[in-house]
């Protein structure tokens, strides 16, 4: 079968696509046919030389897929065919034409959605559940912080946030991306980021108060921000380290606050913690994508041959939603 390698720490040029044995599906886990992969930022920080898998886990990058159920291993005991269309969220090895994965991490494609598409939801799914509502436990009425509007965890995140009464804050870098994040995401407030102090003007356009839930995908650059921009008894849950990975923080301020920061990953997690998080997922947000109060967004998709190209453009960053890759 063909898959996507990293020759050595770089650009989208040290990515080539090999010949490599097909998988062979263990005790507990599904062979898929993948059909297309979603790109994350994890992948090109790993291509960069800033994330490798974890120990055990496939060199190859992606992190999410969909495609058709081919083969089982011993001791499945998931409710799943052969020919069965799932998604499934990965350690490793999505960039290629075939994956094994514990039954654990696979979901049947939730009606509604096609399976090309499907491959956009997995691990965005996965991430914003289990931190806005497992983690943060956003409630209904609170007001929620979501940097990067039009990525595919904003994009996906704003939408959830909605879904479960919360009064949504964004961050764009754009004016086509703030308009996109009102009038298709459905953003109640969105801040450009360039432009402006996110913290001052979300206090300025929220009567006054700061932000009781933030999702963070950037680290270091925004930690001060961020802390600034939490109301009183906030909580800050930094998921990702585009911006650094230190940066300095006001005790006082998160002490007089009440307030907590919290870090979180989910590729490293163990597999019997993200088959919880999966069932949840399954039973709270799938109804969402299949009654239409969340609709994936796809910037663009990519046949693997142009995996170079896929990664040259998200890595301009001019992309709204999901970038995908076809196998």
């Amino acid at each position: 079968m063909k898959a996507v390698y990293i020759s050595e720490p770089g650009g989208p040029e040290v990515l080539e696509i090999r010949e490599v044995p097909a998988p062979v599906p263990g005790p507990g886990e599904v062979l898929i046919d993948v059909v297309a992969a979603g790109l994350n930022r994890a992948d090109v920080q790993q291509r960069r030389g800033f994330y490798p898998p974890p120990p055990g886990a496939s060199e190859v990058p992606g992190l999410e897929v969909s495609g058709r159920i081919a083969a089982f291993g011993p001791e499945v005991s998931k409710p799943f065919s052969v020919g069965d269309k799932v998604v499934a969220l990965l350690a490793g090895g999505g960039y290629a034409q075939q994956v094994a994965v514990p039954a654990e991490q696979v979901l049947k494609v939730p009606d509604g959605v096609d399976l090309v598409t499907a491959a956009a939801l997995p691990e965005v799914a996965a991430t914003v559940y289990s931190n806005l509502v497992m983690t943060a436990q956003l409630q209904p009425g609170e007001t929620v912080l979501i940097h990067g509007a039009t990525g595919g965890i904003g994009s996906i995140a704003i939408q959830l946030a909605k879904a479960c009464g919360a009064k949504v804050a964004t961050t764009a870098g754009s004016a086509e991306k703030a308009s996109t994040a009102k009038a298709y995401l459905g953003a109640d407030i969105v801040i450009n980021y360039v432009e402006e102090d996110f913290a001052e003007s979300l206090k300025a356009q929220n009567g006054g108060r700061g932000a009781d839930v933030i999702l963070d995908v950037v680290g270091a650059k925004y930690l001060k921000q961020n802390v600034e921009a939490l109301a009183d008894y906030g909580r800050l849950v930094v998921i990702g380290l585009q911006g650094g990975t230190k940066g300095e923080i006001d005790l006082g301020q998160l002490l007089s606050k009440r307030a907590a920061v919290i870090g979180t990953t989910l590729r490293s997690r163990p597999v019997a913690e993200k088959g919880m998080i999966m069932n949840a997922v399954r039973d709270n947000v799938w109804p969402l994508f299949s009654d239409g109060r969340i609709n994936p967004l796809v910037a663009k998709s990519f046949p693997l041959e142009q995996v170079r190209e896929a990664h040259h453009y998200f890595d301009s960053g001019e992309h709204m939603g999901k970038v995908l890759l076809l196998l």
